[in-house]
């Protein structure tokens, strides 16, 4: 029988939290460097070249792919001849070793949790708990897959009970257009089908743990029917021109993974669970000789893909900048925003709007001013800020009208797009929506020269800050006029694929 010590279990967590931090598997590099290569869409083939470029200095530096560090999953396999020497339930040791991994002071990790999901939503502050499944198996180890999920593509999850007879492959083409950008394609698709409405769901999940391997499963062809699937809805999601960010491109997903399990006559479960571009999941065993090493990857598992701003890129000076100013600009042009910059997100915005409506005084003046929705992660050592990268606008949506009507907000920037209400707003106020990429948050952080809490400490990440950029990249996406690249982008890239109108390009040799 093997004996399983509490701290190597512990440790084990710990170090392959930190470990997915900041390393990409080396499966999803490739993918991501072949759909590089293979892009005609311009918006998007640069999207690639921020995300990669972020991934290999994340690997460098030993810091967050993205700024949302995830809420953490683990499926732990549990040896039934194995013993733990432990005096905390394996959920509390999953626990334990979620904490040390997010309060490390080297490569702090941002907290996300929030206790009473209901009512006051008080962040845990350590980022526990996680969420664990656990199964007894055969054998004398245990095994553990765990993941950090972004709350972007999470919040994109969808389940369906369809009849025996439906179509899953309409289904899901269905659902992928409804989940837009902000679960930051490309990146992977988890399917689950079959079993019950939450046995569906849990498969879904555990499928995008296992690696990339589309490339393989095309050239080597289908030998089952999940595999079929696996190949039709790869291609048929590729063909609506989505793109990476949702800017319109030829790579919408990098793989689509399903598990399946034996269902009751009369249903057909259905489940989908996007995998962002910030992909983060390892696999370990112990096997009672310690804890588990994780070997670091080849910085030669990384293209040789340097970003720079395109010498075609509008410099903007935040400071000085008026409603006038950016009458002109376009949906896809590029930017470089230098000056003080805003930020906020949820809780921010509920307090303003609070406050706003009990007649009290707010702590800001938004006039004439950009907010980049965003929270970061604490900064380390010499950084002005930690990782920063962009959340999903349309969860601001709500707050829109205030900023812009009753704020005098000039500006906005996130990621994904905007409801079809705030860009009608947009276009009123004669405003403007910027994107940032999403999955580039350490390769945005160093725009960002200084940052300072202005507003409502308390929240935490979530707090208002007053960011001193310089050269920050962003892209136009809603202009003045309401026009949106993430509605024309899509559509120009389905109608091209549709038609043909793309350029074969040959694998590499």
């Amino acid at each position: 029988m093997t004996t399983i010590k509490q701290e190597d279990f512990i440790a084990s967590v710990a170090d392959a939290l930190q470990y997915i931090s900041y390393y990409h598997p080396a499966d999803f590099i490739h993918a991501l460097a072949e759909a590089h290569r293979q892009e005609q869409s311009p918006a998007a083939k640069d999207a690639i070249a921020q995300i990669l470029t972020n991934s290999r200095m994340c690997a460098e530096g030993k810091r967050p792919l993205c700024q949302d560090t995830g809420i953490v999953v683990a499926f732990v396999k549990v040896g039934m001849d194995v013993r733990f020497e432990a005096n905390l339930t394996l959920e509390q040791m999953v626990n334990e070793g979620v904490r040390r991994a997010y309060l490390l002071p080297d490569n702090k990790l941002r907290a996300s949790i929030v206790n009473d999901p209901a009512g006051k939503r008080p962040n845990t502050k350590d980022n526990t708990p996680a969420v664990v499944h656990v199964s007894l198996v055969p054998g004398d180890k245990v095994e553990v897959s765990i993941g950090a999920k972004g709350g972007g593509s999470e919040n994109k999850a969808k389940l369906a009970m369809l009849n025996p007879n439906d179509s899953i492959v309409d289904w899901i083409l269905e659902v992928v257009p409804t989940m837009g950008a902000g679960w930051c394609p490309p990146g992977m698709l988890g399917i689950g089908i079959g079993g019950t409405a939450e046995k569906a769901m849990l498969l879904a999940k555990e499928s995008l743990m296992a690696p990339i391997d589309m490339h393989e499963l095309k050239a080597r062809g289908a030998q089952n029917r999940l595999e079929e699937l696996r190949l039709e809805i790869f291609e048929k999601v590729n063909k609506l021109g989505i793109g990476a960010q949702g800017l319109g491109g030829l790579a919408t997903v990098l793989d689509v993974k399903i598990l399946d399990y034996p269902t009751h006559a009369a249903s057909l479960p259905v489940a989908v669970i996007p995998n962002c571009a910030a992909t983060r999941h390892v696999h370990f065993e112990l096997d009672g000789s310690g804890a588990a090493v994780l070997e670091a990857p080849s910085l030669s598992d990384w293209p040789d893909i340097s970003w720079s701003p395109s010498a075609e890129s509008l410099r903007v000076n935040l400071d000085t900048l008026t409603k006038a100013d950016i009458q002109s600009w376009q949906p896809g042009q590029t930017l470089l925003l230098s000056g003080k910059l805003l930020t906020g997100r949820d809780a921010a915005h509920k307090r303003l709007a609070t406050m706003l409506q009990k007649g009290e005084k707010l702590p800001i003046d938004f006039s004439n001013r950009f907010i980049y929705y965003v929270g970061p992660v604490d900064a380390v050592r010499d950084e002005a800020v930690g990782p920063a990268g962009p959340t999903t606008a349309t969860r601001m949506d709500d707050y829109t009208e205030m900023m812009l009507g009753e704020l005098g907000l000039l500006g906005m920037v996130g990621k994904a797009e905007r409801g079809e209400e705030t860009i009608a707003g947009i276009a009123r106020h004669q405003s403007v929506y910027l994107t940032a990429v999403g999955g580039a948050a350490y390769l945005v952080s160093k725009a960002i020269k200084k940052a300072e809490v202005i507003a409502f400490a308390d929240l935490g990440m979530e707090a208002i800050y007053e960011f001193t950029v310089q050269d920050m990249p962003v892209t136009v996406a809603v202009d003045r006029h309401g026009k949106s690249i993430h509605t024309t982008g899509p559509e120009e890239w389905k109608r091209r694929i549709a038609e043909g109108k793309t350029i074969e390009i040959h694998a590499a040799n």
